[in-house]
């Protein structure tokens, strides 16, 4: 019989969704669209370089399940935010096991971009599916072993910037 550690393919292991990440042309806007008609409520965000907003659900304690992001990296051609379904810039999952999953990337051959979120703790991996989506393993930091995620030119990820390869499967 195989063990829990074996079922899970090592100590990769994705826990839930994270949030969505939507690009805006007008913040303004779309927070009051969230938070006036939706009833979530802002709540702080890292000191990004982009203008941009997290929100939550309104219970006690709720995460971000929303990021909304605008200006340089939610700008496409001809200098706009996308509207519509390519508005949407990832799915972000709550995950565990940070070396494991980027040992899985490179095995497979798959490129990936990696983070350290700036004033928090969490660590991030990027990675599309085959389709072109853009997914964000996101990692609690103090939780996991080993070395700090890479934030060289070549490894660090840049917000609005494609890395996406097609996959040859």
């Amino acid at each position: 019989m195989n063990s829990i550690h074996e079922l899970q393919g090592g100590n990769a292991i994705v826990i839930g969704l994270f949030h969505a990440a939507i690009k805006t042309a007008d913040l303004d806007i779309s927070l009051n669209f969230y938070k006036s008609i939706l009833g979530l409520k802002e709540i702080p965000r890292p000191d990004f370089d982009f203008p941009g907003a997290w929100l939550a659900c309104s219970t006690p304690g709720a995460a971000a399940i929303i990021h909304l992001y605008a200006g340089g990296p939610a700008l496409g051609a001809g200098n706009q935010a996308p509207s519509g379904s390519t508005a949407i810039d990832h799915v972000s999952l709550e995950c565990s096991g940070f070396h494991a999953f980027r040992s899985r990337f490179q095995s497979a051959g798959i490129a990936w971009r990696e983070q350290a979120v700036p004033g928090t703790t969490l660590w991030q991996l990027f990675v599309y599916d085959p389709s072109g989506v853009q997914f964000e393993l996101t990692f609690e930091g103090a939780a996991e072993w080993g070395a700090l995620p890479d934030m060289s030119p070549s490894r660090c990820y840049v917000a609005g910037t494609s890395f996406f390869e097609v996959p040859t499967l």
